[in-house]
């Protein structure tokens, strides 16, 4: 079956199955994204223990922005 048969398949069906098969197209997407962020998290991970990389609190100190912010016109 070819793209343009699936996508006529699709158009004959009730719009509630249609409705369904988006849905669950759409969620699977969504957990495909998670499980490719972690799987890139663990792939880091393994980068940092395998480069020998120590992180400390030191390390993050200054990075943060301590400023309130932009000033406002009204």
């Amino acid at each position: 079956m070819n793209l343009q048969e699936i996508l006529n398949f699709i158009n004959s069906l009730p719009t509630e199955e249609q409705d369904y098969l988006f849905e669950f197209l759409r969620q699977k997407k969504e957990q495909s994204r998670g499980d490719k962020f972690w799987q890139g998290l663990q792939k880091f991970r393994q980068e940092i223990q395998s480069e020998g990389i120590i992180f400390t609190d030191e390390d993050f100190a200054d990075l943060r922005d301590k400023s309130v912010g932009r000033e406002v016109d009204l």
